[in-house]
């Protein structure tokens, strides 16, 4: 018994191994490369590309690594379903289904043609092609969120596109597999259109009639165990749920976020998801780079490189095409083709697949992935490439904000004195994003008709997902002063550039908050909150039109009760 107990602690050592082994090195690998100011995904893919090189990739080949790179994916495509309500998409419709499938047409046209050319079968030619034609979403996605871009047009038009790129994806899985299978693949497809759109509706009944009540029963047991507990239910489930229906596992995570999308604990659910995002995220990437054969790239280096270039060369030239086709400017067209000019995660799985692989020679097919992941690893220097070639091009600012997409001010805390603040803004038709952690006063200002979402402003994690660095004004009205202390510090050193109005219950810390560079207001004096107001208005450059009803004594004592 004691035998076979040390046997099964061994097995699950030697299994786990490989993740333990790839979650050290990629946090080394992460430093270097922020140090080296690299974006970490180039850092990723490299020291894949080195295992490879140095023998050791079958070390790392085992469900586990595996399973966590898929996962990475998944919380991607859950983090961007977050970002898609169904008023967004409706919003974005002309771009995910007029642009999106205008790009997918150029691109997979473009290079279904090369194929032809070139003689290869007409399956691979077709499929292949259009394969070529998805840009990473994971890549992608990464570099709009680290550049900031997600609500400027270049990154809302991109993720629109990539959201039917993995629409299309589905269906060239599905079209591999009934050519794998030796079946038609019209029904194929079609039944696979249906199963999406009835997993779609699923997740719309979801989001209208349970997420709330599911979210309001969670936050009145007041535990965050429980909350990212569900959030990882969520993300892994619905992903789960489509892989079981012949679906991909992305399509679930996507629609999974879209069903929190409209919730007010979206930033909540969002905080909770953005550290395993990270995480998985690298073990994908790292995969990446294990994926590229030494010993191909060895013999085939000049060919590899050169088909590189070609896919980079070609994608760019098809993505610029599409942009200028659906009446983009050219830096626009530019900016948003160099983005979108690598190929994707997809098309490695679907070269991979045996009826896909068995269609050319053993050598092209290793060419052809190394080529991809090549272009993974070279994407944030061709769009950074892309991105000044616009900025010379463009008369104005390369990534102008969406106008009213925004909200200049976030506000923490819908006490009396946030409240002020928020009719102030209202009134003056100035958007706010107002928190409150507080799960009881958080649905009774919901129920008043405020703008707010419940999340917890003292975990600096959530700072990300609120936006901060979008933001110019923060208003700390929440009252819990040894929290505030806490974050001052922190607050001071990660948004130097946004003006803090911090309400205070007397006038003992103003002196304390203002060496922190906060504007630091006793809200229990007279014309308190007023003042508070004035304050946000002054730092917005905007003329206050109207003033607010002013707070009274017993208010300011019940708020910082």
């Amino acid at each position: 018994m004691a035998s076979e107990s040390v046997h099964d602690a061994h097995s699950v050592v030697t299994t786990i191994q490989p993740a333990i082994m790839l979650l050290g090195l990629g946090i080394g690998v992460a430093l270097v490369s922020r140090a080296c100011r690299l974006n970490p995904i180039v850092g990723y893919i490299g020291l894949g590309l080195g295992i490879g090189a140095l023998g050791f990739a079958g070390d790392f080949d085992g469900p586990v690594v595996a399973a966590m790179a898929e996962a990475g994916v998944m919380f991607l495509l859950f983090n961007l379903g977050l970002h898609f309500s169904l008023g967004r998409i409706r919003a974005e419709a002309s771009n995910i289904f007029g642009f999106g499938s205008l790009q997918m047409l150029v691109a997979g046209s473009g290079f279904s043609a090369l194929f032809f050319a070139f003689g290869l079968p007409t399956e691979f030619a077709i499929i292949g092609g259009f394969a070529m034609g998805l840009s990473s979403t994971a890549v992608v996605i990464g570099l709009v969120r680290e550049r900031d871009q997600e609500d400027c047009p270049v990154g809302r038009a991109a993720q629109s596109i990539l959201i039917f790129q993995d629409i299309a994806a589905i269906l060239l899985l599905v079209a591999a597999g009934a050519l794998s299978s030796g079946g038609a693949i019209a029904p194929a497809l079609g039944l696979a259109g249906v199963k999406a759109f009835a997993a779609f509706i699923i997740a719309v009944l979801f989001a209208r009639y349970l997420t709330g009540r599911l979210f309001r029963l969670i936050a009145r047991a007041g535990s965050s165990e429980v909350y990212t507990a569900t959030a990882l239910f969520i993300a892994l489930a619905a992903g789960w749920a489509t892989g079981m229906a012949g679906l991909s596992l992305t399509l679930g995570a996507f629609l999974g976020g879209m069903a929190v999308a409209d919730s007010r604990y979206r930033i909540m659910v969002q905080t909770e998801i953005d550290a395993f995002r990270g995480l998985f995220l690298s073990f994908f990437f790292i995969s990446v780079g294990l994926s590229i054969d030494p010993a191909i790239l060895a013999e085939n280096w000049f060919a590899a490189i050169a088909a590189a270039a070609g896919l980079i060369a070609l994608k760019c030239l098809f993505n610029v095409l599409a942009g200028m086709t659906n009446r983009w400017s050219v830096p626009g067209s530019i900016q948003l083709g160099f983005l979108l000019g690598q190929g994707s995660e997809f098309a490695l799985v679907i070269f991979a697949l045996p009826a896909i692989a068995g269609l050319i020679e053993p050598r092209l097919a290793s060419i052809l992935v190394t080529a991809i992941a090549i272009s993974l690893a070279v994407t944030p220097f061709i769009s950074n490439l892309g991105r000044k070639l616009a900025g010379k091009l463009r008369q104005g600012p390369t990534d102008k904000k969406l106008e009213g997409d925004n909200a200049p001010v976030v506000i923490i805390g819908l006490g009396p004195s946030g409240r002020t603040v928020a009719d102030a803004l209202t009134y003056n038709k100035i958007g706010y994003l107002a928190v409150e952690a507080n799960a009881e006063r958080f649905e009774v200002a919901l129920a008043d008709g405020y703008q707010v979402h419940q999340a917890n402003p003292a975990d600096p994690r959530s700072w990300d997902a609120l936006g901060m660095g979008k933001r110019e004004v923060l208003v700390i009205a929440a009252g819990n002063l040894s929290v505030s202390r806490e974050l001052a510090p922190l607050s001071q050193e990660r948004m130097p550039n946004i003006t803090r109005v911090i309400a205070l219950h007397g006038p003992d810390s103003i002196e304390e908050f203002t060496q922190f560079g906060m504007i630091a207001v006793d809200a229990k004096a007279p014309r308190g909150a007023e003042r508070i107001v004035e304050m946000v208005f002054q730092a917005l450059g905007r003329e206050r039109k109207l003033p607010v009803s002013k707070l009274t004594d017993e208010d300011h004592a019940l708020e910082y009760a």
